[in-house]
């Protein structure tokens, strides 16, 4: 099947239909093009994101199955709502992006390498700036122990990544991120693909047409008016 290759100097050009993204890989729809925030932001309201290493061409992906979780379904185990009963964190929101970011790039364990690159973050950030992109940061003693961060769009959160240097903590980002999405009425969270660890939180695999007809109906809806930046709940 033809891959499309995308204009890296036209971001407003269309991404192929879904139905067009490779079986195997799994999702690969287009390579190329750029990651200015006019790219980013119709792809995310397309099912579309980037994920490559440093060193390739940016790849587009839309997977199918897609993994989501619905908010109001939100599974939190016995032993993370024993550890938020505890109030060991503190949690904020967009206070800490840069570093959020950067913590999420630290390679995993087994792992060499990072997808969240140099031109990644500073495409985030600069969706970031416009106030698209979101941080939750998770603290304990006042150090920065855990947290995640995405893209926000109508009424629904595109989770991009998240770390933890203590036991729980990303899980517990997560957790209290939900809580308030659920009270601003937001109906989805697209947590890309399978993980364990989201699977744990209540993440369910969901074919990506109906992906795609959800963010249809909930990409363009108002929200109620956010200041994330002056959230600072424990």
């Amino acid at each position: 099947m033809h891959l499309t290759v995308l204009d890296p100097t036209n971001p407003a050009q269309p991404f192929p239909p879904l139905e067009a993204a490779l079986i195997e890989p799994n999702g690969l729809i287009a390579v190329g093009g750029c990651l200015s925030t006019q790219r980013l932001l119709n792809a995310y309201k397309d099912g579309v994101f980037p994920w490559y290493n440093a060193g390739e061409p940016i790849l587009w992906w839309s997977p199918d199955p897609r993994l989501v979780v619905f908010p109001d379904q939100l599974q939190v185990s016995r032993s993370l709502r024993k550890t938020l009963r505890k109030g060991l964190f503190n949690f904020t929101f967009d206070q800490a992006f840069d570093q959020v970011v950067f913590a999420c790039a630290q390679p995993r364990e087994k792992e060499s390498g990072t997808w969240i690159t140099s031109d990644i973050h500073q495409a985030y950030r600069a969706l970031h700036q416009l106030g698209v992109a979101h941080s939750v940061e998770t603290w304990l003693n006042g150090e920065l122990v855990g947290g995640l961060y995405g893209v926000a769009l109508g009424q629904v959160f595109f989770g991009e990544s998240m770390f933890h240097t203590y036991t729980d903590a990303s899980k517990a980002a997560f957790a209290h991120l939900v809580e308030l999405l659920v009270s601003w009425d937001y109906q989805l969270i697209d947590c890309q693909v399978h993980t364990s660890h989201l699977e744990s939180l209540g993440g369910q695999e969901i074919a990506r047409d109906y992906f795609r007809k959800l963010l249809d109906q909930y990409c363009e809806l108002p929200t109620k008016p956010i200041a994330w930046q002056k959230l600072n709940t424990q």
